[in-house]
């Protein structure tokens, strides 16, 4: 009984998610998105073939985690790879259609007066009423007035009108919905539109759609025609209106990257930097972690879990509030490291203004950070080295340095090296550190668009795309595919080294 219970329960819960799905998708549709949703069609059509045929029991212990990294794996990077084939940017921000819609709802005025507005309660209802400069009154029938649709009413003459006038509140509450109605007196063939909180002035659409996909300017009486190559509509002039819609332009953002001196001049600077400084972070972290490592698995050495206690310090921290506070201690006016350079030595280092002291400081800052975890594995690497070897080693006359350089270091390198090429993958991408330390800073004084001494490649996309003054989205997802193939590498590279470091364990 519990189990039938127990089924049935399940089945609804099923049947209710189904249902819901299939109403987000008709919303999505509806939103005007029929390709979106028709994936989430076949998304629900799998998910209910999954978990309800008998054939595919098997797949519903796998179908939620394959799921996910479609949904939020495969699809963003997909996404991305295919914004960087557009022209996306701040000023392309539209599609054709919605761009077309645009202008379509663009007016123009012939300057005659404006009818004054008010709008009066009638029950659950509003009436609206217009005069003009003479005092002479017209009026429309009791509406909703929270539809969101476009309305064109009629108005007719009316006496003043009676009820209680909306107050100023909900006047700037109803702005949404009055923007919607076009109004046309019966005496003219005028249509009027809101044009401010009080008002309604003559509003003749500017352009008219012809069938060749031309727009027809009906105030100067030129045409506009789309170009789907820059992605604008132009008059008969040539000059670019507003606003642009986005296009397909194929390997160009690409191209720019490598050709363009306005980019390649400092991606190659970045991307140079971006290799150094994910190198550099590994070679230190690693080493410090090694020497502190071998210093703490000297059995001699005493208050050994004290020590192993404060050096793990800054990794239990966590990272956004250690950098914060490097920042302040480098503040070149009244950051403490700047105060004792200065009381013992004489010197304010512009760790902020000049680029090499940025790039140092930086080093200084990630190796404080990612020196713990090196620290930790390389402890329970070398914990896990026979003592026999040293003891043997000990025997036949060897020294420290050759224990160390003959045994522990090369019997450690092959398990570790697969880490430090993740940890290089991750410093390769480490936009919390640029971005709370130096923000990318000092900039380059020879590029147009935002790119800094201490960007990295994914610093530098983000301020390509949220930065500049032309929010290149296009161009910045270009980028990010670049560093995605350059991760895409590394972590081949990763599994592969694992791969064969599980085949000598062997």
């Amino acid at each position: 009984m519990l189990r039938n219970k127990t089924q049935w329960f399940l089945r609804a819960a099923g049947v209710s998610m189904l249902a819901l799905g299939f109403w987000l998708v008709w919303l999505v549709s509806r939103a005007g998105h029929p390709w979106m949703a028709l994936a989430g069609v076949v998304a629900l059509g799998a998910s209910g073939w999954v978990f309800v045929s008998p054939r595919a029991y098997a797949w519903r212990y796998l179908y939620p985690g394959v799921a996910a990294v479609l949904i939020f794996v495969v699809f963003p990077a997909l996404y991305t790879v295919g914004i960087g084939f557009t022209n996306y940017s701040s000023s392309h921000l539209l599609s054709y259609e919605r761009a077309t819609a645009y202008l379509l709802d663009q007016t123009y005025s012939t300057g005659s007066a404006p009818l004054a507005l008010q709008v009066y309660h009638d029950g659950g209802r509003f009436r609206l009423q217009l005069s003009d400069d003479s005092g002479k009154l017209w009026g429309t029938e009791a509406l909703a007035l929270n539809t969101g649709e476009t309305r064109t009413l009629l108005l007719q003459p009316t006496a003043a009108a009676s009820g209680a006038p909306a107050s100023l509140r909900e006047l700037i509450a109803l702005q949404a919905s009055l923007k919607t109605l076009v109004l046309r007196r019966p005496d003219s063939p005028v249509l009027y539109r809101q044009t401010g909180l009080r008002e309604f002035s003559e509003a003749s659409p500017l352009f008219s759609r012809r069938s060749d996909g031309t727009l027809h300017n009906n105030q100067t009486g030129e045409s506009v025609r789309p170009d789907f190559v820059q992605g604008v509509y132009r008059g008969a002039n040539g000059e670019a209106m507003e606003p642009g819609f986005s296009v397909n332009v194929g390997w160009d953002n690409f191209k720019a990257l490598f050709t363009h001196p306005e980019f390649q001049a400092p991606l190659w600077r970045i991307f140079v930097w971006t290799v150094l400084f994910a190198a550099l972070s590994v070679l230190f972290t690693f080493c410090l972690g090694f020497v502190l490592a071998t210093l703490l698995s000297w059995e001699a050495l005493r208050g050994r879990t004290l020590y192993r206690v404060l050096l793990f310090m800054p990794y239990a921290v966590p990272g956004f509030i250690s950098i914060l506070i490097f920042r302040g201690l480098f503040n070149e006016n009244f950051g403490e490291i700047n105060m004792v350079l200065h009381s013992m030595f004489g010197l304010r280092p512009s760790w902020f203004s000049d680029p090499l002291l940025a790039k140092i400081m930086l080093l200084m800052v990630n190796t404080w950070l990612g020196y713990p975890y090196m620290m930790l594995l390389c402890m329970g690497l070398i914990k896990a080295i026979p003592s026999d070897l040293y003891e043997v080693a000990a025997i036949h006359g060897a020294g420290a340095w050759t224990k160390l350089t003959r045994i522990t270091l090369p019997l450690i390198m092959k398990p570790v090296m697969p880490l430090l090429l993740a940890s290089f993958a991750f410093n390769f991408n480490n936009f919390v550190l640029i971005s709370l330390l130096t923000d990318g800073r000092p900039d380059f004084t020879d590029s147009l668009v935002p790119a800094g001494t201490t960007d990295i490649l994914v610093s530098y996309t983000y301020r390509v795309a949220f930065q500049d003054s032309g929010q290149n989205f296009g161009l910045a997802a270009a980028i990010s595919t670049v560093i995605f193939l350059l991760v895409a590498i590394l972590s081949l590279i990763n599994l592969r080294l694992t791969r064969v470091n599980a085949s000598a364990a062997r």
